[in-house]
Parts: structure tokens; C-alpha cells; sequence
């Protein structure tokens, strides 16, 4: 008779403290994570695949990336959906802190943008100047490939037309395809077409189905591609993991984050070169 006596004040014990008869010790905390809103180009270039598991192994905090376009990632972070950004629109990461979305801007890497069409190059446009290659491809009516999502790329592109002297919604027809997609499927429509197309050097590298094409323009000192990471400043969104988020950012820019994104390579190629030390605030 005392051995169900005990049982039953075993039992009445365990649910007292909230344990389970089958084990005593209650489940582990959730594993720590953070949300980080970049680009397709870092995501696709297959960069964070390569950095990722050493600030894993390095923290313990495991990262979501959400790619999308640099405007999509900044919205997101806007409505409180990413803990940190990393982008590559200066002018719009400069308007993030300057609203008051973030408390600080830091450089983490630059690369370059690239000018890649048909190794034929029907329209002239070979060089280093890519304000003198967008003025023959308007000229020639040749097919272009435009983003169209309101990323990084697409904003330099823009850009690019602008300081070309071209006035893009009066010109544009037929030949200029808006596909309002990420770097990737942009790339594989150009190849399809066998059309212009400016791309972040890093996606290209990265790019498989390149088809006829191959960069035609590049070294342009206009084409410089600096990338920035801020987290979201949590006097906007309580829910932020600054903590962790931090973390993150300060493992970026110290020396063994710039090591690692300095040590991806495709082919033997640099895809992302280190550029920490720099920080703006509003």
C-alpha cells in the first residue's frame, strides 16, 4: 500500500512543478535568433551561405534573411518585421537613420556594378563608361533588362540613366523590359533575350545561366556599390532583439566578419571586399 501512496505524491508533486512524469527537466530555452532584411544580391551571390555558420558557431544566434529588394528590406524594417538591415542604397539608408528608423549607419563591404549584355555587343558599348553606354542603347533601341523593384540596382540604374542625360519614361518602349524581380531571374531574363542588363558583380560572379552574355562595361568609378547595415532602432519597435542584433552587426565589422566576407570567393574571384570603420549617425 505505500508504494501507490508514494506514487501518487510523486505524481501530484511533479504537477505542482510543472514537469512531466516522463522527464523531469523542463524543455531548453528557444535558441537565440534574429531577423536580418538585406538584398537578393547578398542572398543570391551565395554570400551569407558562406559567412553565416562562423557567426553561428562564433554566437550561438541563428539569422533569417529575408531577401528582397534594398526599398522592400527597408519597408520591412520599417513595420517592425527585421531586427537589422543590410542594404545597398546609401542615399536611402542615409534617409532610414535620418527618420529616425535607425540610430546608426555602418559600412560593411563594396563591391562594384557591372554593364552585362551580348558578347556581340550590337550596340557599341565596350568600355568604362557606362553614362556613354546607356546613351547607345537608347540610341540603338537594343534590348535592356531593368529590375524594376525598387532595389539597390535598380535605384543606381536609375541613376545611371539620369546622369546620362536620358529622360527614361520618354524614351522607353519595347525594347526596355521592367521585370520587377530580384537579380537572379533578371540575370536569366537577360540571357534569354540576349539583352543589356547592369548587375551587382557579386550576383554575376555567382550566375550560372549566363548564356551569350558577358560584362561589357565596367571600372567605372559611378558603378562603386557600398553596402551598409543598421539595426532597427527599438525606440520605434520594442519587439527588436537589440542584444542580438548587435551582435550581429558587431561581429560585421570586427576583423574576423571582414575576414570572412573577404574570404568568399567564386572561381578565385573577391565577390565582397571589407570596408568597416565608417559610421553615420543623423
Amino acid at each position: 500500500m505505500d508504494f501507490p501512496r508514494r506514487s501518487v505524491l510523486t505524481l501530484g508533486l511533479l504537477a505542482l512543478l510543472g514537469a512531466s512524469p516522463l522527464g523531469a527537466f523542463p524543455a531548453s530555452a528557444e535558441p537565440a535568433s534574429i531577423v536580418v532584411a538585406s538584398t537578393t544580391s547578398t542572398e543570391q551571390s551565395g554570400l551569407f551561405k558562406h559567412i553565416l555558420p562562423a557567426f553561428a558557431a562564433k554566437t550561438g544566434i541563428t539569422v533569417k534573411v529575408v531577401a528582397l529588394g534594398t526599398g522592400q528590406a527597408l519597408d520591412a524594417a520599417r513595420r517592425g518585421d527585421a531586427d537589422v538591415v543590410l542594404v545597398h542604397d546609401r542615399a536611402a539608408e542615409d534617409a532610414f537613420v535620418a527618420q529616425g528608423f535607425a540610430k546608426a549607419r555602418f559600412d560593411v563591404m563594396y563591391n562594384d556594378f557591372v554593364l552585362v549584355g551580348p558578347k556581340g555587343d550590337p550596340a557599341g558599348t565596350k568600355g568604362t563608361d557606362i553614362t556613354a553606354a546607356l546613351r547607345k542603347i537608347a540610341a540603338a533601341k537594343a534590348p535592356f533588362v531593368s529590375r524594376g523593384d525598387r532595389s539597390g540596382t535598380h535605384s543606381a540604374e536609375l541613376r545611371s540613366w539620369k546622369e546620362a542625360g536620358i529622360d527614361l519614361p520618354a524614351v522607353k518602349g519595347e525594347w526596355y523590359r521592367d521585370v520587377g524581380q530580384g537579380m537572379g531571374p533578371a540575370l536569366n531574363t537577360a540571357s534569354a533575350l540576349g539583352a543589356y542588363i547592369l548587375a551587382d558583380r557579386g550576383t554575376w560572379l555567382a550566375f550560372k545561366n549566363r548564356g551569350d552574355l558577358a560584362i561589357l562595361v565596367e571600372g567605372d568609378k559611378r558603378l562603386f556599390n557600398p553596402y551598409g547595415v543598421m539595426l532597427v532602432d527599438p525606440d520605434k519597435h520594442p519587439t527588436v532583439k537589440v542584444k542580438e542584433g548587435q551582435a550581429f552587426i558587431d561581429w560585421l565589422v570586427s576583423p574576423e566578419g571582414q575576414d570572412s566576407i573577404a574570404a568568399y570567393r567564386i572561381g578565385g574571384e573577391q565577390l565582397f571586399f571589407p570596408s568597416a570603420g565608417t559610421v553615420r549617425a543623423p
